[in-house]
């Protein structure tokens, strides 16, 4: 039986954590699935980012790996490469290049 998910507390809970992550960091969709309890539900995170306002910070989640795969949700094309950019982060082949580096796992980092 799959699980029963109360979509708005799941939002605000994905947009809490990413509002948390610093300057020059990113996390991914599954990282921040498993940090809010539900481990299994990334690509609801990712539905979720696709509907946030300008406050959070959507262009600092990204795919497994560092992939720039929330990109089609921005106004522009390039804007989600552009922003992290301009945090410092290198992008090469639509993949963020010091992922290893710039990772900032939301489970580890909140207390």
């Amino acid at each position: 039986m799959a699980e029963k998910v109360d979509v708005r507390l799941f939002r605000n809970l994905v947009y809490e954590i990413v509002k948390m992550i610093p300057e020059g960091r990113v996390t991914s969709y599954g990282a921040i699935a498993k940090a809010i309890g539900y481990p299994n539900h990334s690509r609801m995170v990712g539905t979720a980012m696709n509907n946030c306002d300008v406050t959070v910070p959507a262009h600092r989640v990204v795919g497994h790996g560092g992939r720039l795969t929330g990109e089609s949700n921005f106004h522009a094309p390039g804007e989600m490469q552009r922003l992290l950019e301009k945090e410092g982060i290198i992008i090469d082949k639509n993949r963020i290049r010091n992922f290893k580096n710039v990772f900032w796992n939301p489970v580890e980092e909140i207390e």
